[in-house]
């Protein structure tokens, strides 16, 4: 694609196929307890390792009472656990368990599953365009911090 030195163009035209992506991959999410919140939380704990509950209020963007509630919703599920942290006893770090992790592949399964289906109606070379796009995807994901930007902050 040749867009003439216009980086603005390329950035809409991926921003519009990445916003059909992202609500079609919501589709395929399997229907059970687990909110897109949720899922986010233990993902990010599973990803990063241990968060105090203000980080992962501030990454999700929901008030420190909110995370409060889905993290004791997640205990009570045995999907993660509170506990102490070695360095600082007075500060409390949020683990996903082993539980948590399963549930987590259980998620993705699930959802290979549906978008295998998908991805078996797509002409090989379009498959393998996608294949190819993957090294960049993962590169632009990876310039994302974990946490939500602050109002007027730049990367």
């Amino acid at each position: 694609m040749d867009f003439s030195g216009d980086r603005d163009l390329p950035a809409i035209e991926i921003t519009t196929a990445l916003e059909r992506l992202t609500r079609m991959f919501l589709r395929l999410a399997p229907r059970g307890e687990l909110s897109l919140t949720a899922v986010s939380v233990l993902s990010l704990l599973e990803r990063s390792g241990p968060r105090r509950l203000t980080d992962l209020a501030m990454g999700e963007g929901v008030t420190q009472p909110a995370m409060t509630q889905l993290v004791s919703r997640l205990q009570d599920a045995g999907l993660a656990v509170r506990a102490g942290d070695p360095d600082d006893g007075r500060v409390v770090l949020v683990h996903v368990t082993d539980a948590g992790r399963a549930a987590l592949a259980e998620r993705r399964a699930a959802r290979a599953a549906l978008l295998s289906e998908l991805l078996s109606r797509l002409p090989e070379e379009e498959l393998d365009a996608l294949v190819t796009a993957l090294p960049a995807i993962g590169s632009l994901t990876s310039l994302m911090p974990d946490e939500r930007p602050a109002a007027g902050r730049t990367f």
